[in-house]
């Protein structure tokens, strides 16, 4: 089982377990994540994403799936369209990272409402080297939380976010323990008002993203279109 759904403590957990893959997805896994999160979506206020592994968060998409993507495929970007589902539901979400979360696994983490940071988190978007652009929300969401040049470091430049650049940029929290058991801490104290907590995701939410995540499934399909004549 390459997703595991569960409740704790009136808390959704989404747990990634493909070890194989370093926590990789291909579509019937983004499929399988999108139906857990529905799932718990409409039975608690706030839902964690973590690994149930150590040694990464999520690797992004499985390479061997994406060597056969055609631009039709990047027009209907399922990993964009299961990453907004998440970044514009009402409940509240929490990425707990203390691996390498890279391109679609940087995206996902981005995705979500709060981040917490382990001491071996790390965040790479090099997606622009293998000849496309983060096109799940990366380029949009990394922009909109740290500015142009942050995100000109790690999208152009190649820069690796550690975990001290995380904290240090405001894009987590630190743990202070296990970040799994401090995310659970955190999910437990936003509890309680889930009609202010909507609300207020929603006004601060309340930039207008559609144009330009349009605009990252265009470029993407013309990149993999330049891809597959080369």
């Amino acid at each position: 089982m390459a997703i595991e759904s569960k409740i704790k403590d009136g808390i959704g957990l989404i747990g990634l377990n493909r070890p194989e893959k370093a926590n990789a997805y291909d579509r019937d896994h983004l499929t399988m994540i999108r139906e857990a999160f529905c799932s718990l979506a409409q039975q608690c206020e706030v839902i964690a994403f973590h690994s149930l592994h150590p040694g990464a968060f999520c690797a992004g998409a499985d390479l061997d799936e994406m060597s056969d993507a055609t631009p039709k495929d990047a027009e209907n970007l399922l990993s964009q369209a299961v990453f907004t589902e998440i970044a514009r539901s009402s409940v509240v979400t929490i990425a707990v990272v203390n691996g390498p979360a890279v391109a679609g696994g940087f995206e996902l983490a981005l995705a979500a409402d709060l981040r917490v940071v382990g001491p071996q988190a790390m965040f790479r978007l090099p997606e622009t080297s293998l000849g496309i652009i983060p096109a799940a929300g990366g380029s949009t969401r990394l922009t909109g939380l740290l500015g142009a040049s942050i995100a000109k470091q790690v999208i152009l430049g190649g820069r690796t976010v550690s975990s001290a650049d995380a904290v240090r940029w405001g894009l987590g929290v630190a743990s202070e323990g296990d970040p799994l058991v401090f995310g659970l801490q955190w999910a437990k104290a936003i509890q309680g008002n889930p009609a202010a907590t909507a609300a207020a995701k929603r006004i601060v939410d309340a930039a207008a993203e559609d144009r330009s995540l349009a605009d990252e499934r265009k470029t993407q399909a013309q990149l993999y279109a330049n891809r597959r004549r080369s």
